[in-house]
């Protein structure tokens, strides 16, 4: 179960931290998913990026990962509202008029997934999962 556990923790980390980086990159398929409430979509598009980038590789560290579970499913349950927003006004963005609507709705439960994922990675493995310690002689 532990190199499942790895596995699991170092594959969402590299999704984290690739999708973090699109941000930066593609901040044109972001930008209109910000909803418009929010003032300065720019700047919720960075951090939105950086926060996905430090989380990735927050799971990474032992140290940090508890702290990094913890703002990923803050971050996530952010993201709900996005993934909202694309469900009634699907038409603000190329990527809700391209998706169909089962798709967007499809999206929502995909959250839960995520974060229990990251529940699941971030945390310390139980007892019996971890490696077995040398008896004394």
């Amino acid at each position: 179960m532990l190199r499942l556990r790895t596995a699991a923790r170092w594959s969402l980390s590299a999704a984290l931290v690739g999708a973090g980086l699109n941000h930066f990159f593609n901040p044109h398929i972001y930008l209109p998913l910000v909803p418009p409430i929010l003032p300065g979509p720019g700047v919720w598009n960075l951090v939105a990026g950086a926060a996905e980038i430090l989380g990735g590789v927050g799971l990474l560290v032992p140290r940090l990962r508890t702290a990094a579970r913890w703002g990923l499913i803050a971050m996530l349950i952010g993201y709900l509202w996005v993934h909202i927003e694309m469900v009634v006004n699907p038409h603000r963005t190329d990527l809700g008029r391209a998706t169909p609507t089962w798709a967007l709705w499809a999206r929502l439960p995909l959250q839960g997934v995520l974060i229990a994922w990251v529940w699941w990675v971030g945390r310390e493995a139980p007892r019996a999962d971890r490696e077995p310690s040398v008896p004394d002689a």
